[in-house]
């Protein structure tokens, strides 16, 4: 009888309880995936549009122009007999005191700052959809107050733009006639609209649907599944040392 038991209980003859197949959790709900979806789209939109140089159309010297906060496309130079021709091609300014007017030297900081709190939350979220846990209804709520901010940021460079109009380069390129908040001969381009949707879109939708985009903490679980394993173990000893 001792020596049933003695073999019995030996561990390496304890039957191993089967291990559940790892599956990969969200810590988001129905909406939180929604969420981070949205998410992605507005701050991919916002940034892309900030880089790209087609926030206003214009022309001189009989081609186009066009500009964003620190770039340009096609610029004038100085050639043979100190006559103007026309560079086609796109940059950037040489350095940020380059910058045509004080207003669009802040609408770069802050809208730059707005794309990098937008693409930061985005990231978050999207690791949200993959990562159980990583996301909480608090921690949730805390990102779409961060979205919200960084959507002011954005709207808030919109709003900074018109007022660089009346500088001297800008003048040159609209007929002469620009203002601030008048375009004169210019127009206004598509990445303009679209950075300012984008922002529009993270302060009022994707900030409303973070609320409800993490899931409910649940500190229990773990404890559960320690308990859980502990008492198969015991019913197996317990069994073995039955007579």
């Amino acid at each position: 009888m001792v020596t049933y038991c003695i073999w019995c209980c030996d561990p390496t003859h304890l039957p191993i309880p089967a291990e559940k197949p790892v599956t990969m959790r969200s810590s988001l709900t129905m909406v939180g995936t929604l969420w981070a979806f949205l998410s992605l789209v507005t701050a991919v939109t916002s940034s892309t549009s900030y880089f790209l140089p087609y926030w206003l159309f214009g022309s001189q010297l009989g081609k186009p122009v066009s500009f964003s906060t620190f770039r340009r496309c096609n610029y004038p130079v100085r050639g043979e007999g100190h006559s103007l021709i026309m560079v086609e091609e796109c940059g950037r300014y040489a350095s940020f005191n380059a910058i045509p007017s004080l207003a669009w030297q802040m609408c770069t900081v802050v809208t730059g700052a707005g794309c990098a709190l937008l693409l930061l939350v985005a990231l978050a979220a999207v690791l949200g959809c993959c990562m159980e846990e990583l996301i909480s209804r608090m921690m949730g709520r805390c990102m779409g107050a961060a979205q919200f901010v960084g959507g002011l940021l954005i709207s808030s460079g919109c709003a900074l733009y018109p007022l660089g109009w009346n500088s001297p380069e800008i003048m040159q390129t609209c007929g002469n006639v620009s203002n601030q908040f008048q375009l004169g001969t210019c127009r206004l381009g598509w990445a303009y609209y679209c950075a300012g949707g984008g922002a529009a879109a993270a302060m009022l939708i994707c900030t409303w649907l973070s609320c409800f985009a993490g899931r409910n903490p649940k500190p229990v679980i773990l404890v559960e599944s320690i308990m859980r394993n502990t008492n198969s173990y015991a019913m197996e000893l317990d069994h073995c040392l039955k007579p």
